[in-house]
């Protein structure tokens, strides 16, 4: 951990790090599944969802953003490397040789629905840790999540 100013204990800032870090590897891997879909989606919606999963892939990079730059505010690490993200995350692989829309869209739901069910957790963690603005942070991203898992669902 870096020297910062930031009055929150040594120990609570490192957890705090662990977490974001830990949800920072879904959110890297969820934006990745996104652009899967947005690269590779076929049908008759196709330039809606084309559109939709660009969306989401921007979400998900909005929130890896967030994340990181807390974890480096609290005198962390970010640990956002391809190969890092791959080895810690808790999503699903992403289904390969898919092109079909309805398949994209129930992968992506499920992803999104997994991403938002482990961010809630997370604002547990942090309320506990009592961190209220990691906390809040983890509430934002979550309100996005759900957003967006809605409208996929809608597709479905």
């Amino acid at each position: 951990m870096h020297k910062t100013r930031n009055d929150m204990t040594l120990r609570t800032r490192t957890a705090m790090v662990q977490l974001l870090n830990a949800r920072l590897a879904d959110a890297l891997d969820l934006a990745a599944q996104a652009k899967q879909a947005h690269w590779n989606v076929r049908g008759a919606n196709f330039i809606a969802l084309h559109e939709l999963f660009d969306k989401l892939h921007a979400v998900a990079g909005e929130a890896a953003d967030e994340l990181a730059e807390r974890a480096v505010a609290l005198g962390g690490i970010a640990s956002g490397t391809l190969q890092t993200a791959a080895r810690n995350t808790t999503l699903a692989p992403y289904p390969e040789g898919v092109s079909e829309s309805r398949a994209h869209l129930e992968a992506l739901a499920g992803a999104f629905a997994s991403f938002g069910k482990n961010i809630r957790k997370a604002i547990d963690v942090a309320d506990k840790a009592g961190d209220a603005d990691t906390a809040d942070l983890f509430t934002g991203i979550s309100r996005d999540a759900d957003k967006y898992l809605w409208m996929l669902e809608a597709h479905l």
